[in-house]
């Protein structure tokens, strides 16, 4: 058994769907909204970045930047059209989540009839080099994935802890009530929630495309698998959305490489129904004993 194949195709997987994970439960923590609509936000962060490697020639960076603002700005339309007309109204879980639902299905049809079914590709953004260490080859794309990933959630999770903004998100995540009792207002902390994740997600998409191609519905199944480890962790649970990407990037590169593609969703959703039998309230519960009240 190839251990170092294994391993390596493991963290790449968690590292791109655990930033939607993440993003999900940021975004539930916070606004109580389960957004339905990152997988729209996907194709569309794709989208945007392929435009500007048509414009630039490919620039590693521009591409890059263009899938993150991209994904920022479908972010902010989600919050503008979903969050903040229903944020106040009855149901408003059920409601969210419906919205956010349509606003997927009507954006992937839209980014059909403008783009057309055939998949675009995007460059390689981090060239063709590798690394040997010792037995170990690292190429160049699973380094720039990996890296690119703990970076973008270094800088949201210090910026959430040292800036004014995000403190109050924070502030909302701990106690939403209490936040807005002491003045934080929920429209607007609501707009840099949908744009930090929403770029989230764009940079997961950018990041997913040095393996697969750009296509209308090619958020659909980041989107399953960034929700089902976000309830595999925790829903609300930065902490625990991290451990489940981990434990179900490795089911995936297991199952890939012993069974075959064509089961990794059966296998993956054998162990999140297992988890969750286990422990009701995802894997943070093991970290988080507030929750065991």
């Amino acid at each position: 058994m190839d251990i170092t194949f294994i391993l390596t195709n493991a963290l790449v997987v968690a590292c791109i769907y655990g930033l939607v994970a993440v993003a999900i439960s940021i975004t539930w923590s916070s606004l109580g909204l389960i957004n339905l609509a990152y997988g729209f936000v996907f194709s569309f962060a794709g989208y945007g970045a392929w435009l500007v490697s048509g414009l630039t020639g490919g620039n590693p960076l521009m591409v890059a930047a263009a899938g993150i603002l991209v994904g920022a700005l479908g972010g902010i339309i989600i919050c503008l059209v979903v969050f903040i007309p229903l944020h106040d109204k009855p149901n408003f879980t059920i409601r969210g989540m419906t919205g956010t639902l349509a606003i997927s299905l009507v954006g992937s049809q839209v980014l059909l009839w403008q783009f057309g079914p055939r998949a675009k590709p995007l460059p390689e953004l981090f060239g063709f080099w590798k690394v040997s260490l010792g037995d170990i080859v690292l190429t160049s794309d699973k380094i720039g994935i990996v890296a690119c990933s703990i970076l973008m959630l270094a800088v949201v999770l210090v910026w959430m802890k040292s800036s004014r903004r995000g403190l109050e998100i924070r502030a909302m995540m701990m106690n939403p009530h209490a936040a807005s009792i002491v003045g934080i207002g929920i429209r607007s902390t609501g707009l840099y929630v949908m744009a930090i994740t929403g770029a989230m997600a764009g940079l997961a998409s950018i990041l997913l495309s040095q393996t697969y191609y750009i296509a209308p519905f090619s958020g659909l199944t980041p989107l399953i698998k960034g929700v089902s480890i976000a309830l595999c962790g925790g829903l609300g649970s930065v902490q625990g959305a991290v451990i489940a990407a981990v434990i179900l990037g490795f089911v995936e590169a297991l199952t890939s490489r012993f069974l075959g593609g064509q089961y990794v969703l059966i296998t993956q959703f054998l162990v999140i129904i297992t988890i969750l039998i286990i422990r009701p309230r995802g894997i943070s519960g093991l970290l988080d004993k507030a929750r065991e009240q």
